[in-house]
């Protein structure tokens, strides 16, 4: 007698069911129970920081209604955290005249920041862990008509679920990091379905092309629409609130000052010993739970959570708040980009530069690769080692014309880049519009 290959298969529908799961309808899959596998095993790491919305993610959020012109698609982009949502900025805009557009996010801090962002003109909902019941009860809820899933972010329950609706899912403004690649290679037999169900995937670059390419995506389904990061670059010469900053800080406006952006682990000491004589400093760490360590690599520093504890005047500053960062870059006569230094991967150089500010980067870029190679290629950034950085900083502390220059040229490569967001609203309300409208189903 022939077995039934659901019996074999991690993502059936109508796997086996597990007892203790709560509700009569939730049959779950060999998939759902390596996930309490897991869950269990890693819950003295997850267990640890207090999360909320547990409902929404499994799956409770209550039924979106069909709105006003039911014949509307229905587009879901799925933004991961902070910066994935951010991205979005100028795609969102491009959309809302055509489409309804759903935000999803995993974490509170995405959540919060979609919400600040879009929930005047778009819903915003919590993404559903993946097991199988969740999902089913998140599409019944949201009805999507396409679904974008930001830089990547595959999960296979979600996925599989989507093409049993017929609902075209993808990605979009994907990135595949040389790292995170050879991480997925290793596991290719089991996530490469994953892959290789995908609709569509607009990409970022070449690079990242050939390594979706590997994992299994369609060679006709998978294109080149560069980096929504460039669109959402906001070029401007002042930001509200940095002079506010400045005083309440206790920053001498007329001594140079550098700033470093989102500092990893030994960057704070790094920074406080290549700082040029008379020059200030003011570092952002990229975690908060490092903004002890970092105040202890810079002795005197002033911090903006508590200024009162170091009176006088002083040339060091430590950012430890959150949300501050780009008016902190505003006030800089030099821009430091962090993580680039160590043993990380880089941080996003965009921003200080679109202020055009001079900005100096460490060789480890990897998670940022395509875009310093761009910088670079314009002369729009300067990078430098560890052991550069002193003379990098001096230099252009000395010389602000030179400053001037990189910035400059650093500005002109962010407008030669952009337009991808334009790119990828067209491909997503093609695709959207393949599909029957919710009122004709």
């Amino acid at each position: 007698m022939a077995r039934s290959r659901c019996r074999f298969d991690p993502w059936c529908a109508s796997g086996p069911r597990l007892s203790g799961v709560p509700g009569p309808d939730l049959g779950v899959n060999a998939l759902d129970a390596l996930y309490f596998a897991l869950g269990g095993i890693t819950a003295p790491v997850w267990a640890r920081k207090a999360r909320g919305g547990w409902p929404e993610r499994f799956g409770r959020i209550e039924p979106l209604p069909s709105g006003a012109d039911p014949t509307r698609p229905r587009l879901l982009l799925h933004s991961v955290s902070v910066g994935e949502t951010s991205a979005l900025r100028h795609l969102v805009p491009l959309l809302t005249p055509h489409a309804d557009v759903v935000i999803s996010a995993s974490t509170d801090t995405g959540l919060a920041r979609a919400s600040d962002l879009y929930a005047r003109s778009c819903t915003v909902v919590r993404y559903p862990l993946d097991f199988s019941w969740a999902v089913r009860r998140f599409l019944d809820a949201v009805r999507p008509d396409a679904v974008a899933l930001v830089e990547l972010e595959l999960w296979p329950n979600f996925i599989r679920a989507c093409g049993q609706r017929g609902i075209p899912i993808g990605v979009i403004n994907g990135r595949l990091s040389a790292r995170s690649f050879k991480g997925y290679r290793k596991i290719r037999r089991f996530i490469g379905p994953s892959f290789a169900a995908l609709d569509f995937a607009a990409v970022q670059d070449t690079d990242y092309q050939q390594r979706f390419l590997h994992m299994g995506v369609r060679p006709d389904r998978c294109s080149v629409t560069g980096s929504m990061k460039w669109d959402a670059a906001s070029i401007a010469d002042t930001v509200p609130g940095a002079d506010q900053l400045a005083v309440e800080l206790g920053i001498d406006r007329s001594r140079p000052l550098i700033v470093a952006g989102s500092t990893g682990p030994g960057e704070e000491a790094l920074l406080h010993a290549a700082c040029p004589p008379g020059v200030q400093l003011l570092c952002a760490p990229r975690k908060p739970e490092r903004f002890d360590e970092a105040a202890a690599a810079m002795p005197g520093s002033r911090r903006r959570s508590r200024p009162a504890q170091t009176p006088g005047a002083t040339d060091r500053f430590l950012l430890d708040t959150i949300g501050e960062l780009r008016m902190a870059y505003a006030l800089a006569d030099v821009v430091v980009v962090g993580r680039s230094f160590g043993t990380q991967f880089g941080s996003d150089p965009i921003e200080p530069i679109a202020l055009g500010k001079p900005t100096v980067i460490g060789p480890a870029v990897s998670d940022f690769q395509a875009i310093v190679e761009a910088f670079l290629a314009a002369r729009g950034i300067l990078q430098a080692t560890a052991a550069a950085l002193p003379a990098a900083l001096a230099e252009l502390v000395a010389s602000p014309a030179l400053g001037r220059e990189l910035a400059a040229r650093g500005r002109a490569c962010i407008a030669a880049n952009q337009g991808a967001s334009r790119r990828h609203a067209d491909l997503l309300l093609s695709v959207a519009g393949r599909r029957s409208p919710r009122g004709a189903r």
